[in-house]
């Protein structure tokens, strides 16, 4: 089964990228969506590690910004055309996994934003962005895509609520997800059951971490889950999202590259 797996890294620094590392060379997922990396040697020293074990390892070129990477243990094709369409490109990794029938993967950071004129612009912007790119996948490929990161918004219907503190645009988000036919994974998996990706200093949870499936692969969901370690450890500051799909893989040949004094085999 394909097996995928988000996680915020928080643009880690290089002593934190050692155990953040270890801990997501133990995880089984066949495919890796990191959000916000950077251009630093933190990030570096993670893909560094995939890429020489054999993994196919995306990071599209960043100026002073955050983005998005994708890592692969199954055979892919980088989509570079996908992310293009989106106002900041760099925040977006997408790659069309060889599976039967083929899954396109487009993982996002989105931009975060307090209220300054600037940056509510610019979320709002690239969030217009990514309907536009949805609208303009072809319908095949949308029934198949796979839709994941750090959204940097909440549902209308988060519990806790936080009135007055998100704009119409923000929610909006997700009428566009429904309207070209994504679905929330762990919405469909576990009704009525809330899920926090991110808690504020008094404690008060957030969920900004997504995965939406296309209307094909939704009955093919098997499991799926929110996973609080690599926050609790404090290797990041977001939980992991994954989720299951049921579809055949054919992986790579992964090599052991990890640094720790015993081994941990990636993936």
């Amino acid at each position: 089964m394909l097996s995928i797996l988000t996680v915020n890294i928080q643009a880690t620094s290089r002593r934190r990228a050692e155990p953040l590392l270890r801990w997501l060379a133990d995880r089984p997922e066949h495919v890796l969506l990191l959000t916000e990396t950077s251009n630093g040697d933190g990030t570096a020293y993670l893909l560094d590690h995939f890429r020489r074990a054999g993994c196919h390892v995306h990071h599209p070129t960043l100026d002073k910004d955050r983005g998005a990477a994708l890592i692969s243990r199954m055979p892919v094709t980088i989509r570079p055309d996908i992310a293009a369409r989106l106002s900041i490109p760099g925040r977006a990794v997408a790659a069309t996994i060889h599976t039967n029938p083929a899954v396109t993967v487009l993982g996002i950071y989105v931009p975060s934003s307090d209220r300054a004129p600037a940056k509510v612009d610019r979320k709002r912007a690239f969030l217009a962005s990514l309907t536009d790119t949805l609208n303009h996948l072809p319908a095949d490929e949308r029934a198949h895509l796979v839709l994941g990161g750090d959204y940097n918004v909440i549902t209308r219907d988060h519990q806790p609520p936080y009135p007055g503190v998100w704009l119409p645009f923000e929610y909006a988000l997700f009428d566009a997800l429904t309207a070209v036919g994504l679905t929330d994974a762990h919405h469909h998996l576990t009704p009525g059951i809330p899920h926090h990706s991110w808690y504020g200093r008094a404690g008060n949870g957030y969920r900004f971490d997504y995965l939406h499936v296309g209307t094909a692969l939704r009955d093919r969901l098997h499991s799926g889950s929110y996973l609080q370690e690599p926050r609790e450890q404090r290797l990041t500051d977001h939980a992991a999202v994954t989720l299951t799909l049921n579809l055949p893989v054919d992986t790579l040949a992964i090599r052991d590259t990890s640094p720790v004094a015993e081994p941990a085999t990636l993936f």
